[in-house]
């Protein structure tokens, strides 16, 4: 299990800025910075508006390659 250690509100921040997060995406916002702190470089996910948030690859399991 991953938790928020230090730095991780500083990414959170960074994230929510660019990506002009508000509302029900801070959920969205809140995962990506967590796999961003902890070196997570690919989310497999059917939710497209992980996108918003550029410093971390998605991908769609269900789709065809």
């Amino acid at each position: 299990m991953i938790g928020e250690e230090p730095g991780y509100f500083d990414t959170l921040k960074t994230i929510v800025t660019r990506g002009r997060i508000i509302g029900p995406m801070m959920h969205d916002a809140r995962i990506a910075a967590l796999c961003i702190d902890h070196g997570i470089r690919e989310l497999w996910t059917v939710d497209r508006d992980f996108s918003r948030f550029a410093m971390l690859k998605t991908r769609n399991p269900l789709a065809s390659a």
